[in-house]
């Protein structure tokens, strides 16, 4: 089979980049791939780095230039390509595809992955229903419920939850632990309790919630604390608000991490408590590392854990509920532990890359069977 994907991005990415390098690894075995990206972006240059996948640059830009360049050049590379399968990631480059694909005597089937919650009312929307999708691939159960309830509704909608490598994303020896909390939290590591997310320092990711409920511990409690937040270096303000609350001592900021095992795998725990959320990679790398994850209900993001058995869901923005789970895992450690061990046999059965290949792969071909 030969596929496409598309995806908008010119920088960073995040969860779509994600999405798409794991697809291209497990399937480019087999399959032949290529990737329409911006050279600058980080799906750009992951993909040039996996054996056997073709990347091209495109930029899916709306300027009129765009019709005789970027767009033409689309066009151009389709109708070379000879695809089966064109797979959009975005709102931006599924318009291209059907911008490129317009009046083709053969245009390859398309399907559109829905990976954030942002409306789906939109005339544009309508068009691409219409003109340019065969397929949804909705990233989760209520991701699944905005698609049904919007234009998409129209065309066939598969759940297929985000796949990691759990091999990748695996518990270091346990003698190597030591030396990694030392080096991410210091040697004041002992006797404390450490968790961490690798999902950014934005307002929206909840991380100051949770600074929040730390500082309403009792300050016995409080003290035997230390987070770790990795992503871009938080602003004046937001440390501002950590000073506030008596804890610029006890959060460390590594900054943003191309490879953020060892920041996970030095804690005890993991937390994801975003304000929306789509289903989030970041909790189940947390979870494939081998730590249970304190995750708030937003979105498809309570889809990931079970509550009490490898990790906790607790509600947006609910400081109180926060500092709660932080003091039973302050006084049950070993349930923790516990936890942790649940949380990896959760992503060994349930995040594995042949899982989510395979299930994108059934829809890849049962798409083109309804031609």
């Amino acid at each position: 089979m030969k596929i496409l994907y598309t995806n908008f991005h010119g920088g960073n990415g995040g969860g779509h980049v994600t999405y798409i390098i794991n697809l291209a690894r497990a399937l480019s075995r087999e399959h032949q791939i290529t990737v329409a990206a911006p050279s600058t972006s980080r799906l750009y240059r992951y993909a040039k780095a996996i054996p056997g996948v073709t990347v091209e640059d495109i930029r899916y830009t709306t300027r009129p230039s765009s019709w005789f360049g970027d767009r033409a050049r689309l066009r151009r590379l389709i109708k070379r390509g000879g695809f089966d399968i064109i797979h959009a990631n975005g709102s931006a480059d599924h318009k291209q595809v059907m911008l490129a694909t317009l009046a083709m005597a053969r245009r390859p089937r398309i399907v559109f992955t829905k990976h954030n919650d942002h409306p789906l009312t939109s005339f544009g929307h309508k068009l691409r229903v219409a003109l340019a999708t065969d397929h949804g691939i909705a990233v989760s159960d209520y991701i699944h419920g905005i698609m049904a309830a919007s234009p998409y509704g129209r065309r066939p909608i598969t759940t297929i939850r985000h796949g990691i490598d759990t091999n990748f994303f695996a518990p270091p020896p346990p003698d190597s632990l030591d030396k990694l909390r030392e080096l991410i939290f210091g040697p004041e590591w002992r006797g404390k309790l450490l968790l961490g997310s690798a999902g950014g320092t934005d307002y929206d990711k909840g991380w100051l919630d949770l600074v929040a409920a730390v500082a309403a511990l009792p300050p016995e409690d409080k003290a035997r604390v230390l987070l770790m937040v990795a992503g871009d270096p938080p602003s004046e303000a937001k440390l501002a608000r950590v000073r506030e609350l008596g804890m610029i001592d006890q959060v460390r900021f590594p900054g943003l991490l191309d490879d953020v095992r060892a920041s996970l795998a030095s804690c005890h725990a993991g937390f994801v408590l975003s304000y929306r959320e789509a289903l989030s990679f970041a909790c189940r790398e947390i979870m494939g590392l081998g730590l249970p994850a304190l995750v708030s209900d937003a979105g498809g993001l309570p889809e990931n854990v079970t509550d009490g058995v490898d990790g906790w869901i607790v509600p947006v923005r609910d400081v109180p509920a926060m500092t709660a789970r932080l003091r039973l895992m302050l006084d049950q450690p070993e349930m923790v532990r516990q936890m942790g061990r649940n949380a990896r046999e959760t992503a060994l059965r349930d995040f594995n890359l042949h899982r989510f290949a395979a299930a994108t792969l059934d829809v890849y071909q049962r798409t083109l069977a309804g031609r």
